[in-house]
């Protein structure tokens, strides 16, 4: 049986308390009306790439700005719409949507320059240019390992219907 992975409780604590925040300065809670990939909500994405981008900066003993490492992966996706939709404009979703994530989150709430990039530039390699913090490359990762992992279960769910 795999055992599910925790943060220690003091960061758990910290990090809900950062995602009720943001939560209550934004509209994050209207991320759940938009699919993102397999079944999972855009709201539940953005949930575990920011618990998973926290979770491994902990286990690695990474020195990061946790509470912009939060928030910035809780904001990544921000983009307020759905891509699954047929247009042109979401043909190329997947290198467009971190400028438009941003340009929605800025409307919300005042960023740092660490959130501003780590939300700009979540798309690398896809999009060209890599971020320029650890915070943006634990944010890298954490979207790769959660997008593959809802993929999959969307695929596995689907094969057995």
């Amino acid at each position: 049986m795999k055992k599910e992975k925790r943060l220690p409780p003091e960061k758990e604590l910290k990090f809900r308390n950062i995602l009720s925040e943001t939560a209550r300065q934004s509209r994050l809670r209207d991320c759940r009306l938009f699919t993102q990939h397999g079944d999972t909500t855009v709201l539940r994405h953005c949930m575990q790439v920011a618990y998973t981008a926290y979770y491994i900066a902990d286990r690695l003993n990474i020195n990061v700005n946790e509470d912009e490492l939060v928030r910035g992966a809780l904001l990544h996706d921000y983009f307020m719409y759905d891509w699954h939709e047929r247009s042109l404009a979401n043909s190329i979703h997947g290198f467009t949507h971190p400028r438009k994530a941003l340009k929605e989150a800025c409307k919300d709430l005042e960023l740092s320059d660490r959130e501003k990039n780590m939300i700009l530039r979540h798309m690398f390699p896809l999009t060209p240019v890599p971020p320029k913090y650890r915070e943006g490359v634990l944010l890298c990762v954490s979207d790769k390992i959660c997008a593959l992992r809802e993929t999959l279960a969307g695929k596995k769910s689907r094969r057995a219907c």
